[in-house]
């Protein structure tokens, strides 16, 4: 069935509990005081603002935006985007396109106005709903387009150039339209990452979808029970088919706008939430957090938390050990996938398998996977290869993109990308990305590797690995090092740590720098290799002089010894 039926079923069987919540710690709700015949409002208080619908209010206001865009003339295929921050409204107005039998086409809310032209023409929107966020965006994108284009703003205060969101809904029908949807119908338009270059337009259909709902149900054992808690952005396929698991089981969900160590676990003890998903800078955030004295466990209510899952890149073993140290009976679930195979899950740990910590896990629920090398052929066991996975989840193609969907998809297989080996119980260990592999002398080194063993030390926060150009071994390992707050540390101290790696992975440069992730957790490595491995960016590093030539030299050749 379409993934729009989940949401009509959901209306119909809890149609008065609650589906969704609001919660933005950044806002302080007002609240009214009375004494005797006087009432007063108290500017701020200590409650974070909060907003919520049922699965009936849900239903109906996707109800309202589909008759509203059928009453605009909106056809079956038309693609209408949504750039919105994460609110109480992005979801009802996604089901809502779906609704029409249109696609639905989320967009990062990070793409300045020349990144949101680009994917408006690749994916040949016409229409789009956006925030007061985004309003200067938007108008130097239908300006420079020079087309016109359907704009529903949604927020207070329209600005001229758009229509009201709330206008435009407010008298439409809440009923159902009569629009035949079905599973193998075109859904949504989901755009690549980036980390990889300019983002890819990746088109999937209902079944895809419903394949993404299920199996994260399947996964994690969400019950009607179970309330999940979505920080990540909703336009990513990861927070979005995470929320499925909800919506396939009718359950409650709370959208968080904020990643504040306080603010994560103040929401997980006041909605009671049972299912979190996080980034490992956000783990790390809350750890550290608990070990300054900064946030306390006692008087929260976090009993009912069962389950922290991390996905959208490698999970440092050491980081998840640290994190059972202050909540001991988490489950625990690692999620791999790309937005090509519909998020999260092609690849999962595993609730029982957490002594796997360090392994992606094994083909999720409904998905095959396979390892092969650079002539296609499967490599043996405990060998590293390129991961291949194959289901109902894997795209219909990169939309406008034959050459790239050709290069990607092989006998329905999807080549990630991503190298990876399987141990001899068969689960999967990523390696790295096909294109982030160092080759230093003709030694290929992982940066994923070298970024696990750094992050254990006890001073680092985050770190990321890249290669820089050398002239005879023609790259050689840089790590860029994000400290802890109010840490210092030394090249001494971090070459020191690095006796414990073999030599010819040791890195040779060390940067002392923030490490730049995008709103998924991936850490943007072209924008690092741009900022110190090529162009300008070689001219810095070598001006920090590296190294001379004869001791890389030297270096390299002592390397295995």
């Amino acid at each position: 069935m379409p993934i729009t039926d989940l949401l009509e079923r959901n209306s119909k069987l809890y149609g008065n509990e609650t589906a969704l919540v609001e919660i933005n710690p950044e806002i302080q709700e007002p609240i009214r005081i009375t004494w005797k015949e006087y009432s007063l409002i108290q500017p701020t208080s200590s409650k974070a603002y909060r907003r919520e619908i049922t699965w009936n209010v849900f239903d109906e206001k996707a109800n309202r935006v589909a008759n509203m865009l059928l009453s605009r003339g909106v056809k079956k295929g038309q693609k209408v985007a949504i750039l919105l921050m994460n609110c109480l409204e992005w979801l009802p107005i996604y089901f809502g396109i779906l609704k029409t039998g249109a696609i639905a086409v989320p967009l990062n809310f990070r793409y300045d106005s020349n990144e949101i032209e680009y994917c408006v023409k690749l994916a040949d929107v016409d229409i789009l709903f956006f925030g007061p966020e985004f309003i200067g965006r938007v108008e130097n994108t239908v300006l420079a387009l020079g087309q016109k284009y359907l704009l529903f703003f949604v927020g207070n205060n329209c600005p001229s150039f758009a229509e009201s969101y709330s206008e435009a809904v407010s008298n439409c029908s809440s009923v159902a339209p009569k629009i035949l949807i079905e599973n193998d119908d075109e859904a949504a338009i989901y755009f690549s990452s980036g980390t990889t270059g300019f983002p890819k337009a990746i088109l999937h259909n209902h079944t895809a979808l419903m394949q993404s709902a299920k199996m994260e149900a399947v996964h994690h054992q969400t019950t009607h029970e179970d309330v999940f808690l979505c920080i990540p952005p909703l336009y990513h396929t990861g927070a979005k088919m995470h929320w499925f698991g909800s919506l396939y089981t009718g359950s409650r969900a709370v959208i968080l706008k904020g990643t504040s160590p306080k603010a994560i676990l103040d929401t997980v003890s006041n909605e009671l939430c049972t299912i979190v998903w996080l980034l490992v800078p956000w783990c790390q955030d809350i750890l550290t957090a608990i070990e300054r004295g900064d946030l306390k466990l006692e008087g929260r209510n976090l009993s009912q938390w069962r389950l922290m899952h991390i996905g959208a890149q490698p999970v440092p073993p050491s980081l998840i050990k640290h994190w059972l140290e202050y909540f001991p009976n988490h489950k625990y679930d690692t999620n791999y996938g790309l937005s090509e195979s519909t998020g999260p899950g092609c690849v999962h740990l595993g609730l029982e398998n957490i002594h796997k910590v360090g392994a992606i896990g094994v083909p999720g629920y409904g998905w095959k996977t396979k390892i092969i090398d650079d002539t296609g052929h499967n490599v043996k066991q405990g060998e590293t290869g390129e991961l291949c996975v194959k289901g109902d989840g894997v795209m219909l193609c990169y939309y406008h993109n034959p050459e790239a969907t050709a290069e990607t998809i092989k006998d329905g297989w999807l080549l990630t990308g991503d190298m990876a080996m399987q141990d001899e119980d068969g689960f999967i260990y990523l390696v790295d990305r096909k294109k982030d592999v160092v080759i230093t002398g003709g030694e290929n080194i992982y940066p994923v590797q070298v970024e696990n063993f750094l992050i254990t030390h006890p001073k680092i926060h985050d770190v990321a690995v890249i290669g820089i150009p050398d002239k005879r071994l023609g790259e050689i390992v840089c790590a860029i090092i994000q400290l802890k707050k109010d840490m210092t540390c030394t090249q001494e101290e971090i070459d020191n740590f690095c006796l414990g790696l073999p030599r010819y992975k040791r890195p040779r440069k060390i940067i002392f720098a923030d490490v730049p992730r995008n709103p998924t957790g991936k850490i943007e490595k072209p924008k690092l290799r741009e900022m110190y491995a090529s162009g300008s960016g070689a001219a810095f590093i070598k001006s920090l002089d590296i190294a001379e030539n004869q001791s890389t030299m030297n270096y390299f050749e002592n390397a295995k010894s």
